[in-house]
């Protein structure tokens, strides 16, 4: 689960959009901070930090008035969080669009922790008895409870996710596509969501989508380059290009040497241009790593017949 759940929320965090002048390259949030009563607090600390994996983080201050304007340069999700040594912390997220502003009030107050300690174990619950749910094959009630986490928390990109995945479970392939890329609305750079419409488009054989999808989870950072650098072999091999799709495999194996896929498919391209020792080396290793996978049984007939 990727989604963090380690913010401390102790406020209750209002956040709406609101049209505003076109700015050419930026927007911006603009926001009070508030205690119990309705009165300002100046000299808050205010972190806004990106929630597209980058790692961005800016900070400024709330002023005299609990006033605060944090300047942005791209859209997307956003966690504002406003600190104060004596009160505690307040966190929330919210979706920022170029030219139009995002404004909010914030009440810190630390009357309100364990209201907002309490929905963070209830979010957290919500989304482990979804994921259960999915495993054990209940995936209506995986979308139901993973629906009210997103109620909870309507930022939580990994609920829409696994929506799509129960989506995809009971072979409603529009609705699941559709969840995958509201997560991507969310956070632009999900490798798991861009690699899943990736293998959507390919198995529907909306080829140029797939690629294009590929591409960008490919471009993204983490452990699901390898994934995506295998679904671009994928898609190639579909297409007949067995040289370009072997030279992605090969890639591949670089970025994750136990990637089973990449190895059971590696012996495929091998087997086509003849390299038999090659190939059974590569089923070998398949089999090592996935003993139960789903071409166990082809891999383990082709080994017997290239070793005769």
């Amino acid at each position: 689960m990727t989604q963090t759940f380690t913010a401390r929320v102790t406020a209750i965090l209002f956040a709406l959009a609101i049209a505003a002048p076109t700015f050419a390259q930026s927007t911006m949030v603009r926001g009070k901070v508030v205690d119990a009563k309705d009165q300002p607090l100046p000299g808050v600390t205010i972190v806004v930090e990106a929630l597209d994996g980058s790692g961005r983080k800016l900070t400024t201050k709330t002023d005299r008035r609990g006033d605060f304007v944090q300047l942005l340069t791209a859209s997307g999700a956003y966690r504002v969080t406003a600190s104060d040594p004596k009160i505690g912390t307040a966190s929330d997220d919210t979706k920022v669009t170029l030219g139009r502003v995002a404004e909010m009030k914030i009440v810190l107050a630390a009357s309100t922790a364990a209201n907002n300690d309490a929905k963070a174990a209830e979010l957290k619950k919500l989304f482990e008895d979804g994921v259960n749910a999915s495993r054990t094959g209940q995936h209506d009630m995986a979308v139901e409870k993973f629906n009210a986490a997103l109620a909870i928390s309507p930022q939580c990109f990994d609920c829409v996710f696994n929506i799509g995945v129960a989506q995809m479970a009971k072979k409603d392939e529009k609705a699941a596509e559709e969840s995958w890329k509201k997560a991507i609305e969310i956070k632009p750079d999900y490798a798991e969501a861009l690699n899943a419409l990736s293998t959507l488009y390919n198995n529907q054989k909306r080829f140029d989508e797939a690629v294009a999808m590929s591409a960008r989870a490919a471009s993204t950072g983490g452990a699901g380059n390898a994934d995506a650098v295998f679904n671009q072999g994928i898609i190639l091999w579909n297409q007949g290009k067995i040289a370009d799709a072997k030279v992605k495999f090969e890639e591949t194996l670089k970025m994750n040497a136990n990637h089973p896929e990449g190895n059971y498919q590696l012996g495929m391209a091998l087997l086509n241009e003849g390299k038999l020792a090659e190939a059974v080396t590569s089923f070998e290793t398949y089999l090592k790593l996935a003993p139960e996978g789903q071409n166990a049984g082809t891999a383990k007939a082709m080994i017997a017949q290239l070793k005769k």
